[in-house]
Order: C-alpha cells, then structure tokens, then sequence
C-alpha cells in the first residue's frame, strides 16, 4: 500500500495532535496478544486491527458455538463449528490485510504461558476463567508486560491498566482467586450483547493508549453498571 494510502486510511488517528504521524507509527510497529477470541477478544481485535497494530497475535483453543454470536460479533453464522483463531483470521483479513495476524490455537497454561507472553509488548486479557485471569497476570509481572484487564456479566463489567510503568496488578486488588465454580459466568447468568462490546473497546482504547504513551490511569478498576448506567472507579 503507498503511503499516501496508509495516510488516507489512519487518517482520523493521525489527525489527532495527540497521535500524528508518530503516535500512527508506533501502532503499525506494536505487538498485542488478545487472549480469547469471544465476547470481549472479539471488539478488541476488530479495533486493534482497525487501527492499523502491525502484529496482532490470537491465543484460543476454543471453536464457535451459535449461542456466542450474540456478543461475539467478529465471527458469523458460517463459523460455527469453526475455530475462533480461524475465524477472527478471516475477519482481520478482509478488515485489514496489513495486520500480521498471528493465530494460536491452544490454552494458555504454566508451561507455554511465559514463551507465549513474551513475543509481545502489551497483553490483553479477555478470558472467561479465574485460573487463566490470575496466570496471566503473574507471567506479566514475572517478564514485566503491560496488561489491559477485562469482565463482563449480566449487565456489569471490569476494566484496568495492570503492572505498567510498576503500576499495581490483579493480586494487588484481590490476592487470591476465587474456586471458579463457585462463581457464576455468561453460561449460567448470561450476558446482553452489547456490553462485551462496551467494555472490550475500553480495552482497546487502553491498549491504543499505551502504544502511544498517551496517559494511562493505572491503579485504579473502572467498574461498569449498565443497567443502571453508572459508572464507578475505585483505587487501589
């Protein structure tokens, strides 16, 4: 693509004096791991790669389901039965061809977590589990990696900025984790559709931030009620 092209198409970014050509530049060579290709992966993948990330990486060993097309808007009806690395692939391609999309189609655990985590500079964390929540912020803190944090349920949702610049992490605001079964999910309690996409592009709007340097609010969980269209931050 020519550069009067690239200029064109991240034009309403470069535009902002906060941004520019610089802050844009810095977007086409930043590295993201999205964990999870659903409800929140989903609009932040489809605003990363909107915004021109240079490489995109996707770790899910999950495949689509007709039930996760509510809110899970990257992949349609002819994905089902498909896996949602293959699908958000053909997503980001047709979305943005630029974007070296990485796919990995496998569970982050102990053994992989640390050489998946380290390729990149900023991980996303939208995973649906304690377990994975808690392992991925431990392997941030451990390679000092930027995490954007993420959750949804019913109506209310989660998001933070964890260990960057040696900002507080997620065992910072809750040191253990809760036994997963005994915290209901979107299988048992649901989701509205719209709020993953609420809180998954926040996430994206902080991971965009970060590359940039634009300023990040760290230290802080804004919690999200969008029953009762509140907003509310706490420190920690």
């Amino acid at each position: 693509m020519k550069n009067e092209d690239l200029f064109s198409r991240y034009s309403r970014q470069i535009f902002i004096d906060e941004i520019g050509i610089e802050g844009q530049r810095k977007i086409r060579a930043a590295k993201v791991l999205v964990v999870g290709a659903g409800g929140l992966g989903s609009p932040v993948i489809q605003y990363l790669a909107a915004a021109g990330v240079g490489t995109l990486g996707i770790v899910d060993f999950d495949t689509v389901e007709l039930h996760n097309l509510n809110r899970q808007v990257i992949h349609n009806e002819n994905s089902v039965g498909t896996s949602k690395v293959k699908s958000a692939e053909s997503f980001v391609k047709k979305l943005n061809h630029q974007v070296n999309y990485i796919g990995i189609e496998d569970k982050i655990q102990t053994f992989n977590a640390e050489e998946l985590l380290s390729r990149y500079d900023i991980i996303v964390d939208g995973s649906d589990n304690f377990t994975s929540r808690y392992l991925i912020n431990d392997v941030c803190v451990k390679i000092n990696k930027p995490l954007v944090y993420g959750s949804v349920q019913g109506f209310s949702g989660q998001v933070a900025v964890f260990n960057y610049k040696r900002s507080k992490n997620l065992r910072d605001l809750f040191p253990e984790p809760p036994f997963d079964e005994d915290v209901p999910d979107c299988d048992s309690l649901g989701v509205l559709g719209s709020l993953p996409g609420i809180v998954g592009s926040m996430m994206a709007h902080l991971a965009l931030k970060i590359i940039t340097g634009l300023p990040v609010t760290t230290n802080q969980i804004t919690l999200t009620d969008t029953l009762n269209w509140q907003f509310q931050t706490i420190d920690f």
